[in-house]
């Protein structure tokens, strides 16, 4: 008997395989330690094998590929409804085996090397970012304790340390030792985000891809970036509107009975994608409230009866479908 899938639990150091030949029955449950999985694999004829998306999925999708298997990765959300009775390893790999086989499951891509690397780059540049601001927000608080307060903005913050650094605040020198080292903290933080930057751009202006993304009104270079090592596969969404609900950009549904009730936004996939498409739509509203295009005439219509934020985030919508429409057909965008 020969397997024809196999279903394979990652873990750290121990992946349990549970394998099924071509009638469905299951002729393989094994636990496999790390450093001999891949041989396991090898001494396998070529089968389906599916596999949760995780952290570690796209390296090991790409290893055993590599042997001649056909790997297929699966959302987690999707496994659970397979998985029997009690969660363990065992009947998570035979819920994967399961999983992998529907003819209507949704797969996610697997990653180049280089994609994921660009990834790294948003996400470190990301952590530093929000490290950012926890650190002007410190150095604001601690200053207010002192009655000393700025406006809002960057640039404020840079006066706030000016008088710090010429010891014009009146503040007591043990307190300023300990701002001043948050301001070489802040400094640091961001000459690193600012290094991140210019190799976000550099991969930005090597990818043709990347570069179409940045034709659509709302996308920069860091959405365009994000989308082009994202989506590595296009052709797994049969519509825009399935990639947009891939994105949590679409109403959560509870309708029965013959009646549509449509709530807010489910806000499912990778927050990160949506943070910057939101932001990307905040800016253009407010250039397409006063354009005579039919972008600006549905903008003003949906303001009429909506909040903004809404309609930054219906707008946030509308450019992800126009994403994939120029993912999918490899064209630039064509402003209406």
């Amino acid at each position: 008997m020969q397997i024809t899938t196999l279903g394979i639990d990652l873990a750290k150091s121990v992946f349990q395989l549970h394998g099924i030949d071509a009638n469905g029955g299951v002729i393989l449950k094994k636990k496999v330690r790390r450093g001999a999985f891949l041989q396991v694999l090898s001494d396998l004829s070529p089968c389906l094998i599916g596999m949760e998306a995780c952290a570690t999925s796209h390296y090991w999708a790409r290893e055993i590929a590599a042997l001649g298997h056909e790997v297929r990765l699966i959302p987690p959300a999707y496994v659970k409804p397979y998985v029997k009775r009690q969660k363990n390893d065992m009947a998570d790999a035979e819920a994967i085996c399961e999983a992998v086989t529907r003819p209507n499951m949704h797969f996610v891509a697997i990653k180049s090397a280089d994609q994921q690397a660009v990834l790294m780059l948003h996400r470190a540049r990301d952590l530093l970012v929000r490290q950012r601001t926890m650190l002007v927000n410190a150095l604001r608080a601690h200053l207010a304790e002192f009655g000393i307060v700025a406006a809002r903005g960057p640039q404020q913050v840079r006066c706030l340390v000016t008088d710090l650094e010429n010891a014009t605040d009146g503040l007591p020198e043990v307190g300023r030792a300990a701002l001043l080292c948050l301001v070489r903290q802040l400094d640091a933080q961001e000459a690193e985000i600012a290094r991140l930057d210019r190799e976000i751009k550099a991969w930005h202006g090597q990818s043709e891809t990347s570069q179409r993304l940045a034709t659509i009104p709302g996308i920069g270079v860091l959405t365009a970036t994000a989308l082009a090592a994202t989506v590595a596969d296009p052709g797994l969404f049969k519509s825009a509107r399935q990639f947009s609900a891939w994105l949590g950009l679409v109403p959560r549904q509870n309708s029965s009975g013959g009646k549509e009730r449509l709530g807010r936004i489910t806000k499912m996939g990778d927050a990160y994608l949506r943070k910057l498409l939101v932001v990307g739509a905040t800016a253009v509203l407010r250039h397409a409230i006063r354009a005579q295009t039919r972008t600006g005439e549905w903008v003003r219509h949906l303001l009429e009866r909506k909040p903004s934020r809404l309609v930054s985030v219906a707008l946030a919508n509308k450019t992800a479908r126009i994403a994939w429409a120029v993912l999918a057909k490899g064209e630039t965008y064509r402003s209406a």
